[in-house]
């Protein structure tokens, strides 16, 4: 038994993983959009639950605190996790299940978001240097191109490089390679577009 006095110690990264999963499948812009009195998020747009198809309603606040729910919901079990001393494959493991609860949250017949600003607080939790080399290289492309989806999908496909050089840990390496890869999957509709020449960006103001 642990100090809690009644969950045995072999369930107890368990307990941590389902938590984290039922934490990630907390979905801010669906919330967001009801209490800001806007359409649900999954009717407009490109149907995404995240803070750009928000933005596109002309909403900026709505958008902004949907992207910070979305990072803190994915910040806040690892870095729980960590302040519990718990094994580095239990730390990965609880990232990746806030992550996933994200993209197949239980409480919306599992149809979620894309993940990136979730996959962004999962990172900020473990290394302050791999989030900061991800938003830069968000921020640099989307200055670029005005593509949202492009720059995510361009900071997806360099996190596992960054995380190679940034992190001392490979269940941590993994995690993030595991999320890079789901990142790109589910941008799969907007490489279509932008192969296709028809992805939809923001203009300059």
């Amino acid at each position: 038994m642990n100090e809690l006095g009644f969950i045995p110690v072999t369930l107890i990264p368990l307990v941590w993983i389902v938590a984290a999963y039922l934490i990630g499948s907390i979905s801010f812009g669906i919330l967001l959009s009801k209490l800001f009195g806007l359409p649900d998020p999954r009717t407009v747009g490109s149907g995404n639950i995240g803070a750009t198809n928000i933005a596109r309603s002309g909403k900026k606040l709505p958008a902004i605190l949907t992207l910070l729910g979305d990072a803190l919901k994915g910040w806040l079990p690892v870095w729980l996790a960590l302040q519990t001393d718990m094994l580095m494959w239990v730390v990965a493991a609880v990232g990746l299940a806030v992550f996933f609860g994200h993209l197949y949250p239980i409480y919306h017949k599992f149809k979620g978001g894309k993940g990136v600003a979730t996959a962004l607080g999962v990172m900020l939790a473990v290394s302050g240097w791999l989030a900061l080399a991800c938003l830069i290289t968000w921020i640099l492309v989307f200055a670029i191109t005005r593509i949202s989806s492009l720059s995510a999908i361009a900071a997806a496909a360099l996190s596992p490089i960054y995380a190679c050089f940034l992190l001392p840990y490979k269940d941590y390496v993994l995690m993030v390679l595991v999320m890079a890869v789901m990142l790109v999957w589910r941008h799969k509709s907007n490489i279509q577009k932008l192969m296709n020449g028809t992805e939809s960006g923001f203009k300059k103001r």
